[in-house]
């Protein structure tokens, strides 16, 4: 493995630096010897592209020190860092669509624009990075993250089982929910449906419904998930879960979701485009599963679809090196690379790669993800949560709703209007 690391940084140098002599006063090597903080959310694009990280030493001579938790952990340490006003991350990942606000006002993000600008190997191709994606990202004029993917969450269902069972490819929310019924009957103890239940987690994968219901978060001014879309789309997911999910659904986020449907134990998963690699992970899942976007609802099918990014702390004190790491892990040849291991690529270049083309053609359930990918691609909502400065904290409240209803705790007027009152003081801080 070592031994193919080392080809793979010579082919980098040769990409990277072999024709920079071209672009005037470009040089990989300029920051050699320093070392860049990493604070990373440990999810399948870092664990990707954290796995190559000796060939971004060997390519420009900076050590990257790399701190990875779980989302929820990272968020909280970031927060801390950055609120102290340390210098002590140089680099982390971000959710534009959830706290990309948030930092900006808070001034946390360095703008990356000028660097986008500047400081690039001749072949980095910003321009070739979704605009979609680079408008989510910034805020004021500043560009505030690189994007690194594409993502949304899908759902993944067992072939075998439904023919079983069956049950057609669902084409509906109804459908969906009458599968779910049928293989509570027929599946041989199999879990029938698993999505988000853990609080934080949940608006993720419940905006994708709201929107398929026609709803969305704020009407006139004030938080609207007590309107009729809102609360047939709490409905429709609590009582899903309730009825046909997992054990200790309520704790349940991307790593449980991933696990329990790679392992055999789930029928349905409706998570992340971005866990196709975990869930092929071993490969026993390549052969008995398809994937499509969550089926329409009142409305049709309206995705969610967002993407990590990278930025850079406004705290550092090494922002230029900070740079050179941003730029190599969202480089075309690394976002290829993550391509083909199930990390959609922000570039639509990539999947016209041939050997990108190649895999997908090895696996009918990766042609079915890429299809989806095109769904999210030119359908998608980025709403996810409230589009205020405290997306981070109205996401709780929805999550709160959802899962009041999830575990029986109250009925859908009563955890929606209970969410709505604190809603609307959060959209009156502005």
């Amino acid at each position: 493995m070592l031994k193919n690391r080392s080809v793979h940084a010579v082919v980098l140098s040769m990409l990277f630096a072999g024709t920079a002599t071209s672009a005037l006063a470009f040089d990989w090597k300029a920051h050699e010897g320093e070392t860049v903080s990493f604070l990373a959310n440990n999810n399948p694009w870092s664990q990707a592209v954290l796995s190559y990280k000796d060939e971004f030493t060997a390519l420009t001579g900076i050590n990257l020190k790399v701190d990875s938790y779980q989302e929820q952990q990272m968020r909280q340490r970031l927060v801390t860092v950055l609120n102290s006003g340390s210098d002590e991350i140089d680099v982390f990942m971000t959710l534009a669509s959830r706290e990309g606000q948030q930092f900006a006002a808070s001034g946390w993000y360095s703008d990356l624009s000028a660097y986008t600008q500047g400081a690039v190997a001749p072949e980095y191709d910003f321009a070739a990075v979704s605009p979609a994606l680079v408008k989510a990202a910034t805020f004021d004029g500043k560009l505030t993250s690189i994007p690194l993917n594409l993502e949304g969450p899908l759902l993944y269902y067992r072939t075998d089982v439904f023919e079983k069972c069956g049950l057609a490819k669902p084409a509906s929310l109804d459908d969906v929910r009458a599968a779910a019924e049928k293989i509570k009957e027929c599946g041989g103890g199999i879990t029938p449906f698993a999505s988000r239940g853990l609080k934080p987690a949940i608006a993720y994968t419940f905006s994708n419904v709201l929107h398929n219901m026609g709803g969305t978060y704020i009407v006139d001014g004030k938080s609207a998930l007590c309107s009729p879309a809102g609360q047939k789309a709490i409905a429709w997911y609590g009582d899903l879960m309730r009825e046909y999910g997992p054990p200790g659904a309520a704790n349940y986020s991307f790593y449980q979701i991933s696990a329990l449907y790679r392992s055999g134990r789930a029928a349905m998963a409706f998570e992340s485009s971005n866990e196709l690699r975990t869930i092929m992970e071993g490969g026993e899942r390549l052969n008995d599963t398809d994937v499509v976007p969550l089926p329409a609802g009142e409305v049709g099918t309206v995705p969610t679809a967002i993407g990590w990014g990278l930025a850079i702390s406004s705290r550092s004190a090494k922002k230029d090196a900070a740079w050179y790491f941003v730029q190599w892990a969202s480089s075309p040849e690394m976002q290829k690379r993550l391509a083909l291991q199930g990390v959609a690529s922000p570039r639509a270049s990539v999947a016209e790669e041939e050997e990108y083309k190649a895999w997908i053609a090895e696996a009918p359930v990766r042609a079915s993800w890429q299809a989806a990918l095109g769904v999210l691609a030119s359908d998608g909502s980025s709403e996810v949560g409230y589009p205020i400065i405290a997306n981070p904290e109205s996401r709780d409240y929805i999550g709160q709703a959802v899962q009041d209803v999830l575990l029986g705790q109250r009925s859908v007027a009563e955890a929606c209007a209970a969410a709505d009152s604190a809603l609307d003081g959060l959209i009156a801080r502005k």
